[in-house]
């Protein structure tokens, strides 16, 4: 059995690298990275990240405590499976990254960032996944959950966003998204670098960002309130049916502009401690760069992921609107 999570704390190689277990064969590929492919045919290959941001503790846990039950044959496996801790130096000091946001480094963007922690990192997950899906059979449906808590309070406290792409959304990933009674999904407008943007334009994977309430460090995290999000992801792991949706309609929205920083200056028309999904009303001046008005609201939106501390080229928010049925 490996400790998931433990060897990425201790920095710990395992001794064994693959095994048999109850009724799947595992293998251990890099640092915070397991796979495990059912004995049976199998009809998925589903990938579930966590930790590309070392210190959104909460979805770590829950991936640790997967991987724990499935080796003590308390899950059973029904997909064939990628587990990864996305960035393990981050992880182990606690930290959001070292050098550089992975999130932002994915469709080959690490080669931006010279010899960087990150980038190599970046670049070995990038073809872990590529042979991951490529050693799947043609028809096996592929998905990406990759697990995140955001830095700030949220008015609308757990969502997902789902990469641009061309491709029809998948539905049976809008009924698990929406049985984990999530708040609101956000469909992004443009091509990213994000990992989720990697899965999806790579494989048509059907791939989404969640994020599920607020980071905090190890010890500090009431699992409780994951339970939704955890027992999606064990139903999708085992095959079982989705549990039914106890909240009201899941909010949808769609970006509509990209905040980029591009001066020192840059300046948000927010208080700092605003949380996600802050109003601005028509007409509302969003932002200030070089002493004039950078984004004007031409109707009610809402920003996502406000941050003034990014690095200048780095986007400062994403701006929304909602779509209603």
């Amino acid at each position: 059995m490996i400790d998931f999570l433990g060897d990425v704390l201790a920095q710990r190689v395992p001794t064994v690298a693959q095994g048999v277990q109850h009724d799947f064969c595992w293998e251990w590929l890099a640092e915070g990275v397991l796979s495990f492919t059912p004995k049976q045919a199998y009809e998925k290959a589903v990938v579930l990240s966590a930790g590309v941001h070392g210190n959104e503790t909460a979805p770590i846990e829950l991936l640790a405590q997967l991987s724990q039950d499935l080796f003590a044959g308390a899950l059973e496996l029904k997909v064939k499976l990628l587990l990864i801790l996305g960035n393990p130096i981050a992880i182990r000091t606690g930290q959001r990254y070292v050098e550089n946001d992975m999130n932002r480094m994915f469709c080959g963007a690490y080669q931006q960032f010279n010899d960087t922690v990150e980038a190599q990192r970046v670049a070995v997950l990038e073809q872990i996944v590529i042979a991951f899906f490529n050693d799947s059979p043609a028809q096996v449906r592929r998905y990406h959950y990759d697990l995140h808590t955001a830095i700030r309070p949220s008015l609308l406290p757990t969502f997902a966003l789902f990469p641009y792409q061309i491709h029809d959304y998948d539905a049976v990933m809008l009924d698990s998204l929406k049985a984990a009674e999530l708040d609101a999904l956000v469909y992004h407008n443009a091509v990213g670098h994000t990992f989720t943007h990697f899965s999806s334009a790579q494989f048509q994977a059907a791939s989404s960002t969640l994020e599920l309430g607020h980071a905090k460090p190890f010890g500090q995290n009431d699992l409780a309130a994951f339970a939704a999000i955890n027992h999606v992801l064990r139903a999708v792991v085992s095959e079982q049916s989705l549990p039914i949706r106890q909240k009201q309609a899941i909010q949808t929205f769609r970006v509509v502009d990209s905040i980029i920083k591009t001066e020192d200056d840059f300046q948000l028309n927010l208080a700092d401690s605003a949380p996600n999904f802050s109003v601005f009303e028509t007409d509302a001046v969003i932002a200030l760069q070089q002493g004039k008005p950078y984004v004007t609201a031409p109707e009610q939106v809402r920003i996502l992921f406000p941050n003034t501390q990014v690095k200048k080229g780095l986007r400062a928010g994403l701006i929304l609107t909602e779509v209603h049925p």
